[in-house]
């Protein structure tokens, strides 16, 4: 816990920051033992973490006060056994099993150890999941203890989990303790507590204010469910009332309530209403069947001989395969979707369970699990969503799916550009003044009707994260019925963190749902669309921060995840999230595309991973996506503070990432001079774009080191993997699955290169230098411009005399499937060169994406231009889909463009 201010790294570091204060505190026990420490300095640091402390279980009061006895009595030796003992407590974990770890008097004897090696294959876990319950009531301090006790002994050997109770008096330590402590997964409020915490620490108002929690009138206890909701929805909160309880649940506030207990009457009741609630939660229908059916004996006449294992275990030649996987694998495999294991084309069992169970945590009304991956989710939507001749506003970088799903369903993308950062050789993400002036261009030329979709990703592959609802609100204010399609394959976690589900597609939609129901919203337009008159220009629209009309709002969002890429779901798992008020009108089409692009034998351990993904993800992904946001900003701390690395790489910060003009509220960076938790927080309220702090743009080339070489080196030498690269730079991402270890490998290495790049340096002297010095110039100064998309070839447009540049991308597509249209033109040539200046327009036949940046310069139907071509020249990847080198540019020929122009 901070000490007097509340900076960013301080607060967003929750975890390590505790682990390494009770380290500390184990340093200055063991050197006041020693002799050569200062007792008082121990004392001001226990002191610090006072209330901090108050908000986990462990090590509790009991431990806590012996500490403070030992210290009290000058027992030096004892002070720093007992510190030791509970700091290596919290790093184990050991007291979530070990009942003993909570007297003061036990001590692990050495042939025990901690619960912290991964159990292997056949071996039985023996253990009850251990969770946090916290209390909230207005009795004294001096009970709590009693009263912790008196609920310790609800727990039955039957229980299938085991919880230990915190006991807070405030709204203020209630919020902290929710937001500190992700152990905490149910809450119980007795109704009569205060709103200030008994503890005078400035820190508190300083987290609280920042997320508009300030004392008013309404202190009462269904006001403290709506805020503990807000920033963790997963959580179950149970209200206990001594008043009317009857009227009390009948209270449209009470929403956020699971139940509510008349006082304490049925402190047993609780103590099982507690349990149920994290059961519901901890259910896993279609894996629970699934391993029901593996410990069934199963004849097997379908077509998966591997089904069983029989084919592996009895064969002399692979069966290494299934000593290495492990029988569980075989005997849950099968080709039926009868027996339990419910069919994923047409869920009607436990799969369609899963899928609910699913839309519950992400705050959805209806999931579609897919398993060949995002991918094949954004075509599902694009396909059920769109029909020929519908327009869809695209951002021209997002993921190819996207693109081959317009090809598809004979959609025509509307291609808007997101605002580039040609030092990296990246783009970042489309301007909202970009996505209104293409509204208004349909509009104007009365073809808003044709509009049906907004295609965007969110986050970006580099992390910029859009002001979601902002987005939807003023695109609505447009076209109150348009469609939304956010592509967050790369922050399906997001979702569960209160610092980034407000720029999610279904954070942002649950506001704009409240939004639409308050009737202030109605106000709120009639005041603006009087301020605006009843024609306002274009001008006016793309200067006002519009409010849509909540009479006429059609919300439908949509929204995908690479379920694998953020949570731990095997590779292929995504799921496809709606919230669509009209999803009944596009159902039909939604199970169609399911049909067209669902393989009619899914595998069925992700169909498992996925629904085992969401379980962890509600009940332990809120402290997950905190320790991965710590885990990032360790590494941008220590790579761009240390003497050495930082001297040839470093990790970009927002003010690199995202121009000025896109940074409302002044945010720099998360570890600027001056940053504070409440600057954070303003940046992820106002800025129209906001940098996810979990990926970490290194920039290499300041080492000598393109991005794929770099990416190289990593993992051939040093075995470090990582995905995406630019010209200069490698995206570093921390994710659920990383620890303070990787990011110590990691620095390790760093310094390592630096080191090696140092020796090289002096070794070789001036030409070495030199060298050096021009190799960092071409990677960092000498960079391409990066191309906007030019325009579709009039070939491939309809509707004459329009100027919006929507085009038939399809026709184009398909038109290049006669050979006979298609020519190769040589991209270091004469030929092209002489094309760019006299002509006639070269067309692309088809995609060009090259790896990295992974985006399409070309598409089918666009006409090249000079910035395509010298972008294409200056590209020194390997991997460049829909080109061969040998071959030159795939193009329309001349005449066959001439012949159907004529047409």
């Amino acid at each position: 816990m901070p000490r007097k201010t509340a900076r960013v790294d301080q607060f967003l570091l929750i975890h390590s920051a505790r682990a390494d204060s009770w380290r500390e505190i184990t340093t200055l026990a063991d050197a006041w033992a020693a002799d050569c420490g200062d007792r008082a300095v121990l004392e001001a640091a226990l002191a610090d973490m006072e209330a901090a402390e108050e908000y986990h279980a462990y090590p509790g009061t009991r431990l806590l006060a012996a500490l403070a006895e030992r210290i009290a009595t000058n027992d030096a030796g004892g002070t720093a056994k007992l510190a030791r003992r509970i700091s290596n407590g919290l790093l184990t974990h050991a007291y979530r099993g070990r009942p003993g770890e909570w007297d003061v008097h036990d001590e692990m004897s050495a042939s025990e150890t901690a619960d912290i090696i991964p159990h292997g294959a056949g071996e039985a876990a023996g253990h009850r999941p251990y969770f946090e319950v916290l209390f909230v009531n207005s009795q004294p301090a001096s009970r709590w203890a009693a009263f912790a006790t008196a609920i310790r002994k609800l727990r039955r050997p039957e229980d299938t989990f085991v919880y230990e109770p915190i006991l807070v008096g405030s709204f203020e330590d209630a919020f902290c303790a929710v937001a500190l402590n992700p152990d905490i997964i149910s809450v119980v409020l007795a109704e009569g507590f205060p709103y200030r915490s008994r503890h005078d620490a400035p820190v508190l108002r300083s987290v609280l204010d920042p997320l508009g929690e300030t004392e008013g009138p309404d202190m009462s206890a269904l006001r403290l469910s709506h805020a503990l909701k807000r920033i963790r929805p997963e959580l179950d909160v149970y209200l206990l009332s001594d008043r009317q309880v009857e009227k009390l649940a009948g209270d449209p506030a009470a929403d956020a309530v699971r139940r509510i207990f008349y006082a304490v009457e049925e402190p047993l009741e609780l103590h099982l209403a507690i349990m149920e609630g994290v059961q519901e939660r901890y259910e896993t229908p279609f894996f629970d069947n699934l391993k029901k059916y593996a410990r069934r004996p199963i004849g097997t006449f379908h077509a998966l001989p591997i089904a069983r294992g029989k084919s592996v275990f009895r064969s002399g030649w692979i069966r290494d395969m299934g000593e290495f996987y492990g029988l569980n694998l075989f005997l849950a495999e099968s080709s039926a979707t009868t027996g339990g294991l419910d069919s994923l084309l047409e869920p009607t069992g436990n799969i369609k369970r899963s899928q609910e169970l699913a839309a519950r945590a992400f705050g959805a009304d209806h999931v579609f699990f897919v398993t060949n991956g995002t991918s094949t989710s954004n075509k599902m939507a694009v396909q059920a969503l769109l029909a020929p001749g519908d327009i869809a506003v695209v951002d021209r970088n997002c993921h190819k799916s996207h693109h081959y799903g317009m090809v598809m369903t004979g959609a025509q993308p509307y291609y808007v550009e997101a605002f580039p950062m040609t030092e990296y050789s990246m783009y970042g993400a489309v301007p909202l003044a970009t996505i209104k002036r293409a509204l208004l261009a349909l509009k104007a030329e009365g073809r808003l009707d044709r509009l049906k979709l907004l295609d965007l990703t969110n986050c970006t592959f580099d992390g910029h994260m859009y002001n979601v609802r902002r987005v939807m609100e003023e695109c609505l204010a447009i076209k109150p019925d348009l469609i939304f399609l956010w592509d967050e394959a790369w922050s399906g976690f997001a979702r569960f963190s209160p610092f980034l589900r407000p720029r999610t597609a279904m954070g942002a939609a649950a506001d704009i749902e409240e939004w639409l129901r308050d009737p202030a919203s109605v106000t709120a337009y009639e005041k603006q669309r009087a301020d605006l008159g009843d024609d306002p220009s274009d001008e006016a629209l793309l200067a006002a921060r519009l409010i849509p009309d909540p009479r006429l709002v059609r919300l439908r969002v949509y929204q995908t995840n690479s379920t694998h890429k953020s949570m731990s779901a095997i590779r292929q798992g995504s799921m496809l999230l709606v919230k669509d008020v009209d999803f009944h009108t596009v159902e039909a089409q939604f199970h169609e595309a399911v049909f067209t692009h669902a393989s009619t034998s899914p595998n069925q351990q992700l169909i498992a991973s996925l629904d085992v993904a969401r379980r962890q993800m509600e009940l332990e992904g809120y402290g997950l996506v905190m320790n991965a946001i710590e885990i990032g900003l360790k590494i941008r701390r220590a790579v761009n503070e240390h003497e050495l690395i930082s001297k040839y790489f470093h990790v970009l910060g927002a003010d690199a990432m995202i121009p000025a003009e896109y940074r409302q509220s002044g945010f720099t960076d998360y570890l600027a001079p001056g940053t504070t938790w409440a600057t954070v927080v303003k940046a992820m309220r106002e800025d129209e774009f906001y940098l996810d702090p979990t990926r970490m743009t290194l920039v290499c080339g300041t080492a000598g080191f393109d991005g794929t070489q770099f990416k190289g080196l990593l993992a051939s030498k040093y075995d470090i993997q990582l995905n995406k690269t630019s010209r200069n730079s490698v995206l570093l991402q921390s994710n659920i699955n990383n620890t303070r270890s990787d990011a110590a490998h990691l620095i390790r290495v760093l310094v390592e290169i630096c080191h090696g790049i140092e020796k090289r340096l002096a070794d070789g002297g001036e030409e070495e230098r030199a060298a050096f010095d021009a190799r960092v110039k071409s990677l960092m100064t000498d960079v391409p411009d990066l191309p906007n998309f030019s325009h579709f070839h009039e070939l491939y447009r309809s509707d004459a005399g329009r100027t919006t540049p929507e085009g038939d991308i399809r026709n184009a597509f398909f038109h290049a499937y006669d050979a006979s249209v298609c020519e190769y033109v040589p991209l270091a040539g004469a030929e092209c060169d002489r094309r760019l200046r006299e002509g006639p327009e070269m067309v692309s036949a088809n995609f060009v994406i090259p790896y990295p940046p992974g985006f399409p310069i070309m598409v089918p139907g666009q006409v090249l231009t000079q910035e395509t071509i010298d972008f294409m020249r200056k590209l020194d990847v390997k991997e460049i889909h829909g080109y061969e080198k040998m071959k030159g540019l795939k193009l329309v020929k001349p005449d066959a463009v001439a012949a159907r122009t004529r047409r």
